[in-house]
């Protein structure tokens, strides 16, 4: 199967980035392996436990309550510290403002004793179970992907560029972390978000749902691992770190991308964990074992003379953030579709007085009468600098943060006009199918 490079975003972060391309494997090139087990290696004491151990936990915690109490001060210091890390590990924090498409976390299914110094075969014992190869056979061609285990009940959530990779009336089939192997069905695809649920043919009662995270607790430099089937090497883990956030990429692919669909474009997280070809739909999870993206894209040095191969890991991956990949996804399993917001106007990149200095803005071209942007007041010529407070620096960005909302939701647009700005606050609703 041929994979065409994605055109090249109006203001790549830097030249290596300049293109991205689906993680989309053709299957013929490598053969198939075995999932690898981590193994944790062998400690005086653990540098990390699973959940749920309750009554270990509570011991552990008598213990150091029993030993810090003879000195006051040292005690509540690493009480403040300790809170800290549950909160971040487990919960969102009660203090955090409200953010786009929050959510409760699943219990984080690893607690690190040291999250600075992750151990990671804890965490890829605790997640591996959780994530699958998919192979697809079609008249386009066949490849291999990655997917995670979403429910009990056999959904599994993946990337719509791997559900569709091998054209119509595509086999699936599901390999799990222990070599079993299922025929699955498409539920349901959403080509704008790249995201798509299959569901397992006679799922068995045994799987193991991967703990959902909270993508908007994550912070530059976190530490993440890579859980997918690369090369067709199932079961592959690889760690990193969270490069970057709100990353607007946008990536197309002619196989299963109709021209006339508006382009794929995510606010994703950007990350050094090694991700390739067939890592596609599989996980990113934090230090605990929660789901914070789904692996999708990869940047690509680009090529000459026209050559659509994909390069390997350059360590600038990209993963849909697990907040709108988990609403995508129930869409898709209660109905098969997913609604999208609209605010129904088109932008283009543009530059803006800002002060004393200049900045990039999504100014916009039209505004499309009767919409959410033509009531609350937005003009042609208006430039868009920020979305609730997050920056926008053109056109993708501006596409990429209202897709981190839901229909229904109020959004407050800060503007640039006539080198005045200024906030809008704009209600979204549900774009319609036939809206271009």
């Amino acid at each position: 199967m041929t994979q065409q490079p994605p055109s090249q975003s109006p203001q790549p972060p830097e030249d290596v980035a300049s293109h991205t391309v689906p993680l989309w494997q053709e299957q013929a090139q490598y053969p198939g392996y075995s999932p690898a087990f981590p193994q944790a290696p062998a400690e005086s004491r653990p540098a990390a436990q699973t959940l749920p151990e309750a009554e270990s936990s509570r011991s552990a915690r008598t213990r150091r309550l029993a030993e810090l109490a003879a000195v006051a001060v040292v005690a509540a210091a690493l009480a403040g510290a300790s809170t800290y890390g549950l909160a971040r590990n487990d919960n969102a924090s009660s203090a955090a403002a409200p953010t786009p498409l929050s959510m409760a976390t699943s219990p984080a299914p690893v607690r690190q004793a040291n999250p600075a110094a992750p151990n990671w075969a804890v965490t890829a014992g605790v997640v591996s179970p959780s994530v699958v190869s998919i192979s697809v056979t079609g008249s386009s061609g066949s490849g291999q992907g990655s997917g995670v285990v979403y429910d009990a009940k056999g959904h599994i959530l993946t990337n719509n560029h791997v559900v569709t990779g091998g054209g119509t009336g595509s086999q699936l089939t599901v390999t799990l972390n222990d070599d079993r192997t299922y025929g699955a069905t498409v539920v349901g695809t959403d080509p704008s978000t790249d995201l798509a649920v299959i569901n397992l043919t006679n799922a068995p009662r045994d799987l193991k749902p991967i703990a959902l995270g909270d993508a908007n607790l994550i912070k530059v430099g976190d530490p993440v691992m890579a859980v997918g089937n690369p090369l067709g090497l199932a079961g592959t883990v690889t760690t990193g770190i969270v490069s970057a956030l709100n990353r607007p990429v946008t990536t197309s692919d002619a196989s299963d991308v109709p021209q006339s669909a508006d382009p794929v474009v995510t606010n994703a997280i950007q990350t050094s964990a090694a991700i390739n070809p067939g890592n596609s739909g599989g996980a990113l999870v934090n230090a605990s074992g929660q789901l914070i993206g789904i692996n999708s894209a990869i940047a690509s040095l680009g090529s000459s003379g026209g050559s659509s191969s994909q390069s390997g890991s350059i360590g600038i991956g990209f993963a849909i953030p697990v907040n709108e990949a988990r609403l995508i996804a129930s869409q898709l399993i209660t109905s098969g579709t997913a609604t999208h917001p609209y605010l129904g106007v088109s932008a283009k990149d543009g530059v803006v007085t800002d002060g004393s200095a200049k900045r990039a803005a999504a100014v916009l071209a039209t505004v499309v009468s009767g919409t959410p942007a033509d009531q609350a007041g937005l003009k042609a010529g208006d430039a868009v600098v920020a979305v609730d407070g997050n920056p926008i620096d053109g056109s993708l960005s501006l596409v990429a943060q209202i897709h981190e909302f839901t229909v229904g939701d109020t959004v407050a647009l800060t503007v640039v006009r006539n080198g005045q700005p200024r906030n809008v606050n704009v209600t979204l609703i549900a774009k319609a199918a036939t809206t271009p």
